[in-house]
């Protein structure tokens, strides 16, 4: 079922965009903004959940008094917009956004994150994979992530972030998300969040106390490894070192020259500078 088909059927049936909300579990604002054309090209989980909104089930009844009272159904809620002051925002108003539109809560503030590229996604993927693959040959009890899931850093109601990769150590931390501090951490640099991967981020996990914390730069092939055990100054690794990870008990390390022959063909296809616009 297309948009345009669910916007026939939205008037056929006779539903407001709250009862479509209701039926579909979408957040009221997803909806506004699929059906009202804002979102132009809906993410497939929304498509989904909202054809089930105009299943046969849902259809009013089409006699006089059920017409009568749908027609004075007025739709008075509006898509979710910031209202607070940064620095005000909690859980709640987090778990308010509409889900096609990607931001983080650190200390009551929100950060608008733009969709990952390609080669972001794949950078992520890699790095989680290989770290997991390690883990598996150890039987280690350590287990890789890899965005988006919601990491609750400080346990409170002010900060919830979604990292590129995580690594949790200790399992009772895990559940529909992560609550507290994970081991390790890795952000892929983006045009969007360079600020605050570099600056705000590194305040942060260092004083939630995550161990260690990677900030990866697509377009200077670099990787700013911290090892918040030791300090809290970065070494800096290129794309073909093997980089340490200290959080596991025995010494080892990460071959990134693996993980930059598998993503060179995007470099050598188009201009890193350009991969913010794909």
């Amino acid at each position: 079922m297309t948009i345009q088909q669910m916007k026939e059927k939205k008037k056929e049936m006779g539903l407001s965009y709250e009862r479509i909300a209701e039926l579909s579990g979408l957040p009221l604002g997803t909806v506004q903004k699929a059906l009202g054309g804002i979102t132009k090209v809906p993410r497939q989980a929304t498509l989904l959940a909202l054809k089930k909104a105009f299943q046969p089930e849902n259809s009013y009844l089409k006699d006089d008094s059920r017409e009568k009272l749908y027609t004075q159904i007025h739709e008075t809620k509006t898509a979710y917009h910031y209202e607070k002051k940064q620095g005000e925002y909690t859980l709640e108003d987090y778990y308010a956004i509409p889900d096609d539109r990607r931001v983080e809560l650190i200390d009551g503030v929100i950060y608008d994150m733009a969709s990952p590229t390609s080669i972001h996604q794949t950078l992520a993927f890699k790095i989680c994979s290989a770290i997991d693959r390690h883990i598996e040959e150890k039987n280690g009890d350590c287990v890789p992530f890899v965005a988006p899931l919601d990491v609750q850093l400080d346990r409170d109601d002010k900060t919830l972030v979604q990292p590129d990769v995580i690594v949790i150590c200790n399992r009772d931390q895990i559940g529909r998300s992560i609550l507290g501090e994970p081991d390790f951490v890795v952000e892929i640099l983006s045009p969007s969040t360079k600020k605050i991967d570099n600056i705000i981020k590194v305040r942060k996990y260092s004083a939630a106390g995550v161990k260690e914390y990677w900030i990866v730069d697509p377009e200077k092939k670099k990787v700013l490894a911290y090892n918040f055990m030791e300090g809290d100054w970065p070494t800096i690794y290129s794309f073909e070192d093997k980089i340490p990870v200290h959080i596991f008990p025995e010494p080892w390390e990460l071959d990134f020259s693996k993980i930059y022959d598998y993503v060179k063909f995007m470099y050598e296809k188009t201009d890193i500078s350009q991969f913010s616009q794909l």
